[in-house]
């Protein structure tokens, strides 16, 4: 397996409520994330939402598509949102959110291993490639997100 260590970054104009909504409710997603094909819930957690399971589907600029399942494992509401993956990628994510000012800070940790035979067999000579195409995602989410909140992103 291939361990990968990503740091997303977003800030937004925008106060940190609706912001904090729109990442939290990632059934929504693909409404406004060009890459995220399909959020399905599969089991609830608990009342704050705790163990609950999604099965993500995702499409990148690169010709394949990846499937994993994500549990909810901590929440703190309007500061982080932390979950363990399964699947495809193996590993964990991690939402930071502050306010500074009038801009939101949003920042993902995303560190995972990958299970595919092939991403894996490559990931010597791909990972620039990988991370381009992480990174190429990840900036669909946040002009989504301003799009979908009407405020701008902060480069």
């Amino acid at each position: 397996m291939a361990d990968y260590s990503f740091v997303t970054l977003w800030r937004f104009r925008s106060p940190l409520e609706p912001v904090w909504d729109s990442i939290y409710q990632s059934e929504k997603w693909p409404a406004w994330w060009r890459g995220v094909e399909r959020v399905e819930r599969v089991e609830e957690g608990d009342g704050g939402g705790i163990g609950t399971l999604h099965l993500y589907t995702w499409r990148s600029k690169l010709p394949y598509r990846l499937a994993f399942h994500m549990r909810l494992t901590r929440v703190e509401p309007l500061s982080l949102i932390e979950g363990e993956a399964v699947g495809e990628l193996t590993g964990r994510g991690l939402w930071r959110f502050t306010q500074e000012g009038d801009v939101t800070r949003v920042q993902y940790d995303w560190n995972v291993v990958t299970t595919k035979p092939w991403m894996n067999l490559l990931a010597p000579l791909a990972r620039p490639v990988f991370k381009w195409n992480h990174d190429v995602v990840m900036g669909w989410g946040g002009d989504g997100l301003a799009r979908k909140l009407g405020v701008e992103r902060i480069q």
